[in-house]
């Protein structure tokens, strides 16, 4: 039995519940129920950018935002809103270069490798190169854990989750 196309992807502000400068990502290139790929272009205007560029710091923000944008994506499929999320850490981000510079474009690859009743999840991320090919090293990497509260309202009011 053949299932049907998934639609086209949506644009990454309808997928993350971020809004204006705050949306880092610039687009979405591929995700499944599993995976994401976003896209972010670094130029001078960029949010967050110096004279040398983006600070490689940033890179855990475009993982957090693309685990958000996987979340929001997965929710559209479901026709549900998108949720808010908390980024609780990271463990091993490493980063390969001390800047993203401009005139670069990343990709941010998350993988979902665990996922809780309770709304907890862990992402492996890596961001590299779009221009890199195959087996070139990454940018940056982590494995990054988040929390979804299914009511974030009450979460924030009393501290409780469900």
């Amino acid at each position: 039995m053949m299932l049907p196309p998934l639609p086209p992807l949506p644009p990454v502000r309808d997928l993350l519940p971020h809004s204006g400068a705050m949306v880092l990502l610039d687009r979405v290139v591929s995700a499944d129920d599993d995976n994401l790929c976003a896209e972010v272009r670094i130029h001078a205007g960029s949010m967050l950018a110096t004279g040398d560029g983006v600070g490689a710091w940033a890179g855990i923000e475009y993982m957090a935002q693309a685990i958000a944008a996987h979340a929001g994506w997965k929710a559209l499929r479901r026709d549900e809103a998108v949720k808010v999320g908390f980024l609780l850490g990271s463990r091993k981000y490493q980063a390969a270069v001390p800047y993203f510079v401009p005139g670069s474009v990343l990709r941010v690859h998350v993988h979902r490798v665990l996922q809780g009743e309770n709304g907890l999840g862990a992402f492996d991320c890596r961001i590299d190169a779009a221009d890199a090919g195959r087996g070139a090293p990454a940018l940056a990497t982590a494995t990054v854990t988040v929390f979804q509260p299914d009511n974030v309202n009450q979460f924030l009011e009393d501290g409780k989750a469900g």
